[in-house]
């Protein structure tokens, strides 16, 4: 659970990071499914709960879960997003709802 956790709560911290400096692939990806990019602040401030559930949960279980959950939606809205508008590349989100939902599986084991 640890390993995972780390991995993945590094990935979200790059993302958000990505979208709070506004890279420009990411903005580019947020303009493509419609999203505003003057919110994509938002998506990051998500993305950084998200990582800091996973971390503290590494000592109390119940929150990586929690956290987990909320990062499953997100990265099921992202998704939807990009099928919505018909682009399949949706790879990196898949991925990363793989790991949320590792996470929350293994959170479940260790609650």
């Amino acid at each position: 659970m640890i390993v995972v956790s780390a991995v993945f709560a590094a990935l979200l911290l790059a993302s958000a990071g990505g979208k709070l400096a506004r890279q420009e692939m990411q903005m580019t990806t947020l303009r493509k499914v419609g999203f505003p990019e003057d919110k994509a602040w938002l998506l990051g401030a998500c993305e950084v709960a998200g990582a800091g559930g996973l971390v503290l949960g590494v000592w109390r279980p119940p929150l990586a879960i929690a956290a987990s959950c909320g990062l499953i939606l997100y990265f099921l809205g992202a998704i939807a997003s990009h099928v919505r508008i018909r682009d399949f590349a949706v790879a990196p989100a898949v991925m990363m709802l793989a790991l949320a939902a590792a996470t929350a599986v293994l959170g479940g084991f260790t609650a």
